[in-house]
C-alpha cells in the first residue's frame, strides 16, 4: 500500500508538471480502465500474461532461484503454441486441439527452463547469468524459425491456428466486454494460480521447493534432493512462462508474431516481487500492473503514457527497499 500511495504521489507531481489537474488525469485513468466494460476487458487482457510470468518467477523465488528467463521461455512457448495450432488438421475437435496447444506451450517453456536448472545443478552455474543469456538465444531461435521456415509471406508471423484451437473471447459471455481482446486465457491463469497455490502449500513437492528456498543445507539434511528439485523448479517456472502464448496466440491474434511479448517476462519479476511470490498476491499484483499498462493509453491525451512506467518503477523501488529492510531486521533479530 505504501508503494502504491508513493507512486500516486509522484504521478500527481508529474501531472502538475504538465499543467494538468491530477483529478482530471485520474478520472481519465479510471474511465479507461475500470470505468467501462471495454476498459475492464483490456485490463484483464494485459493482466493475463503477467499472471503466468509472475507465477514463473514466483515459483523460482520460492525455491531460492532467480528466473530472469521468463521472457525467452514465453517466446518459445508461444512459438510452440502457434506451430502446433497451425499444424493440426482442421477436423481436430476443440477438446483435443486446445489442450494440445496449451501442453505444447508449457512443454516448450519447461524444456527451456530445465537448461539453466541443469547447468546450476551440475556445474553450479548461476541461474541469473544463464537465464539472461538464454533469453537472447530463445529470441534468436524464434526469429530464425519464423523468418526462415514458418513465416507467412510479407509478414513476421506464423500461419493462423485452426479454428477449433481458438479459445473463447469473454465478450461472448459478458456483452460489456465487447470489442476487448480479453479471452478465456484469463480464466486459465486464475486456475493455474489456484493449482500452484495448492502445489506449493499442500503437497510434498511444494514443501521441498519452499524448504530449498529457505535453507538449502537444512533441506538437503532433511532428505530433499537439492539438485533434482533445482531442475524441477526451473522446469516448472519455464512451463508457466510458456503459457503466455495462450493469451496472444489462442485467444487474440491466432498466430505467433515476432515481438509479441513486449517485456512481459521481465515485468513478471516485478509482479512476483510485489506479490511476495504467493499465487494470490501475484494475481493481484498482475491486475495492478495490467491496470497501469492500460491506464497509460487512457491518459495519453493529457500526459505521456510513459508516466505509468514511472509509476511502475516507483512501486518496484519501494517494494524492493521494503524487502531489503525486512531482511536486515530478520537477520538482526
Amino acid at each position: 500500500m505504501l508503494a502504491v500511495v508513493g507512486g500516486l504521489f509522484i504521478f500527481e507531481v508529474i501531472a502538475l508538471a504538465y499543467g494538468e489537474q491530477p483529478a482530471a488525469v485520474l478520472g481519465d485513468l479510471w474511465a479507461g480502465t475500470w470505468g467501462t466494460g471495454y476498459g475492464i476487458g483490456q485490463v484483464l487482457f494485459k493482466t493475463t500474461p503477467l499472471i503466468f510470468t509472475g507465477l514463473s518467477v514466483g515459483v523460482a523465488f520460492r525455491a531460492g532461484l532467480f528466473n530472469i528467463g521468463a521472457e525467452g521461455q514465453a517466446v518459445l512457448g508461444a512459438l510452440a503454441v502457434g506451430v502446433v495450432g497451425s499444424s493440426l488438421p482442421e477436423s481436430t475437435p476443440a477438446v483435443v486441439a486446445v489442450p494440445l496447444c496449451i501442453g505444447a506451450g508449457f512443454a516448450a517453456g519447461a524444456a527451456w527452463g530445465v537448461v539453466p536448472g541443469m547447468l546450476k545443478a551440475r556445474f553450479g552455474a548461476h541461474e541469473v547469468i544463464t537465464t539472461i543469456m538464454l533469453n537472447f538465444v530463445a529470441m534468436a531461435i524464434s526469429s530464425w524459425l519464423v523468418v526462415t521456415w514458418l513465416v507467412v509471406p510479407e509478414t513476421l508471423h506464423t500461419r493462423a491456428i485452426i479454428e477449433p484451437a481458438r479459445i473463447w473471447r469473454l465478450e461472448a459471455f459478458i456483452p460489456g466486454f465487447r470489442g476487448s481482446p480479453a479471452n478465456a486465457a484469463f480464466v486459465l491463469g486464475l486456475l493455474v494460480a489456484a493449482a500452484m497455490s495448492w502445489v506449493l502449500f499442500r503437497t510434498r513437492v511444494g514443501y521441498d521447493l519452499r524448504a530449498l528456498g529457505l535453507a538449502p543445507a537444512a533441506a538437503e539434511y532433511g532428505g530433499v534432493l537439492v539438485k533434482r528439485m533445482t531442475v524441477l523448479a526451473m522446469g516448472l517456472a519455464g512451463g508457466l512462462a510458456g503459457l503466455v502464448g495462450t493469451n496472444f496466440v489462442l485467444g487474440y491474434k491466432y498466430y505467433h508474431e515476432e515481438g509479441f511479448s513486449a517485456g512481459v517476462g521481465f515485468l513478471g519479476i516485478a509482479v512476483a516481487l510485489l506479490g511476495r511470490s504467493h499465487p494470490v498476491g501475484i494475481v493481484l499484483a498482475a491486475m495492478l500492473f495490467g491496470t497501469l499498462s492500460q491506464g497509460g493509453l487512457a491518459i495519453n491525451a493529457l500526459v505521456p503514457k510513459e508516466t505509468m512506467e514511472i509509476l511502475q518503477a516507483v512501486i518496484i523501488l519501494v517494494v524492493a527497499a521494503a524487502a531489503g529492510i525486512s531482511s536486515r531486521r530478520r537477520l538482526q533479530a
